[in-house]
This record gives C-alpha cells, sequence and structure tokens, in this order.
C-alpha cells in the first residue's frame, strides 16, 4: 500500500469506526469467549484493537506487523509462564489483522495455521460482520491450541487480560 494512500486512511479513518463496530456488548462477548476457551488448554489470548496509526509512524515506514509487534511486547504477550500468549492485533484505520503467537505456541501452530484464521476474520470483516469475525477468530484459535496445546487437568493462572485493548 502506497504511503500517501496509508497516510490518508490514518488521518480520516479508524477512531469513530473502532466505537461503532465494537460496542461495549461485542467487547463483553469476546471477554467472556477468551476467558471461557482458555480454561481447556495452557494458551493466552489477548486481544488488541487499534483505531490508527499516527501519521509520524506511517510516514517513519511503520506498518501493521511492526505495529503489533511493539504492542505483543507493550502488553507483555511474551511473559507468559509457558511462553504461550497469542496476540489479535487490530488497525482499523487500514482492515489489517495480525496474529502473533509466542515461541511456545509458535513450536506447535504453524503460522499458516494463524494466517487462516485471520483470512477468515478478514473475510468476515470485509461483509460488515464484525461480532462474526471477532466472535470465529476467537473460536478458530482456541481450537487450534486445544488441539495443539493442550491443558492438563490443573488450574492454570489467567496471565494475561481477557478483555480486548482498545489502544
Amino acid at each position: 500500500m502506497a504511503r500517501m494512500q496509508r497516510l490518508l486512511m490514518n488521518l480520516f479513518d479508524g477512531w469513530f469506526q473502532m466505537h461503532r463496530r465494537f460496542p461495549k456488548a461485542l467487547l463483553d462477548d469476546m471477554t467472556h469467549a477468551i476467558a471461557q476457551g482458555e480454561r481447556e488448554h495452557r494458551g493466552e489470548i489477548c486481544f488488541a484493537l487499534e483505531s490508527r496509526l499516527s501519521l509520524d509512524a506511517v510516514w517513519r515506514g511503520m506498518d501493521a506487523h511492526h505495529r503489533a509487534r511493539q504492542v505483543f511486547a507493550q502488553l507483555h504477550v511474551w511473559d507468559t509462564e509457558h511462553n504461550s500468549g497469542v496476540l489479535f492485533y487490530l488497525l482499523m484505520a487500514e482492515h489489517r489483522v495480525v496474529i502473533i503467537a509466542d515461541r511456545g505456541i509458535a513450536k506447535a501452530v504453524t503460522q499458516a495455521e494463524w494466517d487462516a484464521v485471520r483470512d477468515h476474520m478478514l473475510a468476515h470483516f470485509s461483509r460488515g460482520e464484525w461480532r462474526q469475525g471477532c466472535m470465529e477468530g476467537i473460536a478458530e484459535a482456541h481450537g487450534l491450541l486445544k488441539r495443539h496445546f493442550p491443558g492438563n487437568d490443573k488450574a492454570k493462572p489467567d496471565e494475561l487480560p481477557d478483555r480486548p485493548v482498545l489502544l
């Protein structure tokens, strides 16, 4: 995507869309879905929503993947006992979804599997189905984690926030 196009998208898009597309009821449902699913595996899902990047960041060449890596560190997704964090990062202005799995998860779940989850979410988003895209993405992630990173019978601590983080 050309820099000028990205600048315009980040200037005029994002903030008001985030609050319209992610009302409190959807954030509550996402929180519940993340918390419920985490009981069945050793993974920790963190969902971060960002309306737009600063114009300075776009001008310097920051893209959604670079920003997702920053958010991964900022939210301490890497700092779980079993390196079992997974970040869903949505950049509203550019219609980007990035899923980053920590090294413990990446040993078991391939990036291609995460890319398939992302693609399913983006397909829903392109049709304006924000709730469906998020809820199915969370469910698919739980399915992958349950299959590749199953839990044991012991209760595990909840190491990352279940509620989506608004940046």
